[in-house]
């Protein structure tokens, strides 16, 4: 029997709802102004001078001080039914749904709440206050009965309530909504929105842990649920669908499978099958500087699988039908009348529009999702190497001290790039889920952890080799940003300073604020005592690593992701600061990551072919404790014991398996270590990569959210390091339109990041805002406002809050001079500044321009374009901000305009003999390009031409100073080496390190 569905009934009071709100109002008039009276008359006020006395504390209680606590304790009862009764009248009143809960008030404000409802029918039907025994008391098991009203399609309107009538057993359940931005749903979210209280969470995984969802997965872990799934939900949950509760579950998945559900004032239609995708091809997006792309790339229906073959059949279909973009938010509105498929038990007030028209404006579905704003959801299948389809943030920038490495190096790679930029070129910038890598690696990098933990490490080694004492071996270590952990054995209270021993001496810990005191420079030579260390995953408090020597013996790595594993282990290994050389031999997998780290990284097809050498090596190789004395006596620069790891992700035969045991020495320690996948004999430790992606170590008890690099990640980062092997660069772009208009507001990013005009703005909110008016200065094509809170909040925000700090820069951002608002959503949507808002580097692109027309006034308008700088580009940013420089012109157009303007303004000057303003040329572009070595070569020339070697020879020793200690290494170009060669032939010998 189809469920008749609800309609509208009209209500009207009955005498004895007269009569109960009559007693309900006497007994409120008694209860509120009765009870104080005779409080006053008999009892007196509330604190009654016994009270008041301070003797109180310190002399005998009698009987008249008891009466005294009695009577506050009334007086306080009282003032407590006040308050529930203020808050019922003010709900019933205002209609605003569910009254606030009063603290420690259940019982009364329930009794309040019976009052005031049967008061106010004495006035009126409908504003009656929200019954709030669901906040005091669980409801009972047992199935929902769901209750519809009699409706008829004729006859007159029915006056009299309608009597009600139980239909069917029904149950409850909720669809997963696809990812708003970076935003996913969790269980947590779940339950607060539809349960009331997020901690309840659990009871929806247990209702739902193991069943079957439209994409095949089941429910595994309670972090890990995916957009179109069907939750089974409990009997109290609001914002759900209801379907009869004989159904079965396949046909509630197939009804559910495109069920929009109505939540906030959106309606949003699901799309199962899309989370069950690792490389599902993004929406044609609309990118902020106007042009159409793929956020990654060409990846749609000519994806390969892992065995080269494209894919077809019904993956592929879906993958297609996965292209169609979520609906654009649309403007809250009341719940229907009618309402046959979803039932609401209440409808959320409507949220007021922070910027004029934008948040009614439909974005578009070509505007859903950008490039920096989206992570994929997670992948169904977890299979050894497979690409789950997580986002690259939820890999990458998790690696936090992996990311740390790969940016170094990256950056090492990036100056190298530089030294062969040609004039009116920047270096080639990364692609699509290039530069995405890119950008998760600036999120997620953890450079003070990584410095803590190379620094603190060194100067143990330091501290124990003056006070010639073997280091202990350290199992493992734990990073948080308040300390430095490590686990030792055996156990030792005399811990150097300012290291402290902690637990019977088990740990040494360094304090953060200690390690962030230590001085680099004095720890330059100081060896690397602990090279194995490496990230075996998160613990939710900080990183938690083990050494691979400490080990003394193979470890064996199994489960699902082994190779996802092995490939974070390799990249962290291969990039990390706290070891000086060393080798990485991969087997099996990660040729590829030679592109990252050359001299560190080596790849052979089989364990046959490394077997021998390590065999060979492992005779004169040092044992026990000579390995970590041998090393904290020795230098940086040249280790003692340069240690060797070998990863496999090929099981050993039982022969090599053999072999690797006797490579061990029987647990003694060597300057090695080997983690191989599958079985090993005689493994000392066994680590196991679950399908949830935890990390367990046996002999350790560990069980951590284990690092990995999937397939589509480590494909990312592969693509960035090879976008740094593109030498030929690309073209600088056109040359701007003129700047005509006064700006009203300048924005400046030549130097610190600074907005001119409106005022100043409190510091807890001035650096969004900044960043904001930098972001869309810097894109005038606009961007829409989901879009940008992507881009500013690339791990997600909710739209409530992205909306208000919109308005507040619109205020801030004022009106220009024709009262116009400098912040504004044009009619597609898209926020844009007005004319009246300018950068310092438009002005800069448009005297650069200006110079071209006027070779005359060319020096003077090239002056006045280098006067602009002031520093790095937004030179102080905090960490974690601007990270969508990475997948933006920006940075790379900037740095090369800058360089060329001052070149060419020094070839100027030396054309007309002016040395001095040459050399102030060069030194004015060097402010911002401090990387680009032929503007070192034009201050080596123009500082030559001033006939002053004092001064030439200063300029090389800066120049060697900055190539020695540079953040990311790589010395100087050999152009330039060449130039001071020929400039100051006695530089070598004057800077050659003394013996």
């Amino acid at each position: 029997m189809p469920t008749r569905q609800p309609a509208r009934i009209k209500a009207r009071r009955t005498p004895g709802d007269l009569l109960a709100g009559l007693g309900a109002l006497v007994v409120l008039v008694a209860l509120i102004a009765g009870v104080p009276y005779a409080l006053f008359r008999l009892a007196g006020p509330p604190l009654p001078p016994e009270l008041l006395n301070l003797d109180l504390l310190t002399s005998q209680v009698g009987t008249s001080t008891i009466i005294a606590i009695l009577v506050l304790l009334v007086w306080l009862a009282w003032l407590q039914l006040v308050v529930c009764v203020l808050v019922e009248i003010y709900a019933g009143l205002r209609r605003v749904g569910m009254p606030a809960r009063v603290p420690l008030s259940g019982g009364t404000q329930m009794f309040a709440n019976r009052l005031v409802s049967a008061a106010m029918l004495l006035f009126t039907v409908s504003a009656v206050a929200l019954p709030i025994a669901k906040l005091t008391s669980l409801p009972p098991a047992g199935p929902s009965v769901v209750f519809t009203g009699l409706s008829s399609t004729s006859g007159p309107a029915v006056d009299e309530r309608a009597e009600l009538e139980p239909v069917q057993k029904a149950k409850k359940v909720y669809v997963v909504q696809p990812p708003h931005g970076r935003h996913h749903e969790s269980l947590w979210e779940i339950a607060e929105k539809c349960l009331g209280d997020g901690r309840r969470y659990p009871e929806i995984y247990r209702l739902n842990q193991h069943k079957e969802q439209p994409d095949g997965s089941r429910l595994h872990m309670a972090d890990l649920i995916r957009p179109g799934w069907v939750l089974d939900m409990p009997d109290d949950a609001r914002n759900i669908h209801i379907v009869p509760a004989s159904q079965p579950r396949d046909d509630t998945l197939k009804d559910h499978r495109d069920k929009p559900v109505e939540l906030d004032g959106r309606t949003q239609n699901l799309t199962p099958g899309r989370a069950d995708l690792p490389a599902e091809p993004a929406p044609e997006v609309s990118d902020p500087r106007g042009r159409s792309d793929e956020r990654a790339g060409d990846r749609s229906g000519d994806r390969a699988g892992a065995d080269g073959t494209r894919e077809t059949g019904p993956a592929q279909e879906r993958r297609d039908t996965s292209r169609d973009p979520a609906p654009a938010e649309r403007a809250p509105h009341t719940a229907p009348d009618s309402m046959p498929d979803t039932v609401l038990d209440t409808v959320p007030e409507k949220a007021p529009d922070t910027v004029p028209d934008s948040g009614r404006q439909d974005p578009g579905q070509a505007e859903r999702r950008d490039p920096a704003a989206v992570a994929e959801p997670p992948d169904s299948g977890r299979s050894a190497g497979q690409d789950t389809g997580l986002g690259l943030l939820d890999y990458l920038a998790g690696g936090s001290l992996a990311a740390a490495g790969l940016l170094a190096a990256l950056g090492r790679r990036r100056r190298q790039q530089l030294w062969h930029r040609a004039f009116g070129y920047r270096i080639t910038r990364p692609r699509d889920d290039a530069a995405q890598a890119e950008l998760a690696l600036r999120l997620g990098a953890d450079a003070p952890g990584s410095r803590m933990l190379d620094v603190g490490l060194r100067l143990l080694g330091k501290s124990l080799a003056a006070q010639d004492r073997v280091p202990p071996t350290i199992y493992a270590a734990h990073l948080s940003p308040q300390t430095l952990d490590l686990w030792i054995h055996p156990p030792d209270p005399e811990a150097p300073a300012p290291w402290t021993a902690h637990d019977g001496g088990q740990v040494w810990r360094l304090p953060a604020h200690e390690g962030r005191m230590l001085d680099e420079r004095a720890l330059a030579d100081a060896p690397a005592p602990y090279p194995g260390l490496v990230s075996l995953g998160s613990n939710g408090e900080g990183r938690v690593l083990v050494d691979l020597e400490a080990a003394h013996g193979p470890i064996s790595i199994s489960g699902p992701q082994t190779t996802a594993a092995l490939a974070a282990l390799a990249v962290e290994l291969a990039t990390n600061r706290w070891s000086d050389r060393m080798r990485v031999t991969l087997v099996g997998f990660g040729e590829e990551l030679t592109v990252i780290a050359s001299d560190r990284i080596r790849y052979v097809g089989s364990l046959a072919e490394v077997l021998p050498e390590l065999e060979a090596g492992a005779g004169g190789r040092d044992h026990g404790g000579e390995v970590l004395t041998g090393r904290i006596h020795g230098r940086a620069a040249d280790p003692v014991c340069t240690p060797h790891y070998l990863l496999s992700a090929i099981a050993p035969t039982p022969e090599e398996g053999r072999r690797l045991a006797l490579l061990a020495r029987k647990g003694v320690r060597t300057a090695a270590g080997y983690v191989i996948a599958g079985e090993v004999p005689h493994a000392t430790w066994n680590w196991t990569i679950t399908e949830e992606g935890r990390a367990e170590v046996d002999a350790l008890g560990f069980d951590v959210a284990a690092q990995l690099l999937p397939r589509r990640q480590y494909r990312a980062l592969i693509d960035l390091f090879l976008a740094t092997e593109r030498l030929e660069g690309e073209p600088l772009p056109d040359e701007p339109e003129p700047v005509t208009h006064t700006p009203s507001v300048e924005v400046r990013v030549l130097g610190p990041a600074e907005v001119v005009g409106p005022p100043p703005m409190e510091e807890g909110r001035a650096v969004i805002a900044v960043e904001m008016a930098v972001y869309l200065a810097t894109h005038p094509g606009g961007v829409h406002p989901v879009v940008l809170g992507g881009i500013l909040w690339p791990r997600g925000v909710q739209s409530v809050v992205r909306d208000a700090t919109i308005a507040r820069v619109v205020a801030w951002l004022g009106t220009d001079s024709q009262g116009r608002p400098n912040l504004y959503a044009d009619e597609s949507g898209r926020l844009r500044l007005g004319p009246e808002v300018r950068t310092d580097w438009m002005l800069f692109r448009d005297l650069v321009r200006q110079s071209h027309a006027n070779p005359a006034g060319r020096p003077a308008l090239l002056e006045r374009a280098l006067g602009l700088v002031r520093g790095p580009l937004l030179n102080g940013r905090p960490r974690g901000r601007y990270a969508w420089l990475a997948a933006d012109d920006l940075e790379y157009n900037v740095t090369a305009g800058v360089a060329d303007a001052a070149h060419r303004l020094c070839e100027v000057r030396l054309a007309r003999g002016e040395t001095d303003q040459a050399v102030a040329a060069v030194r004015a572009g060097l402010l911002l390009a401090a990387d680009d070595e032929g503007l070192w070569r034009d201050l080596l020339r123009a500082t030559h031409l001033t006939a002053d070697p004092v001064r030439l020879r200063a300029v090389v020793d800066a120049l060697h100073r900055r190539a020695a200690s540079h953040p990311y290494g790589g010395g100087m170009a050999p152009e330039t080496e060449a130039l001071i060669d020929e400039l100051l032939p006695s530089w070598r010998m004057r800077s050659a390190p003394t013996a």
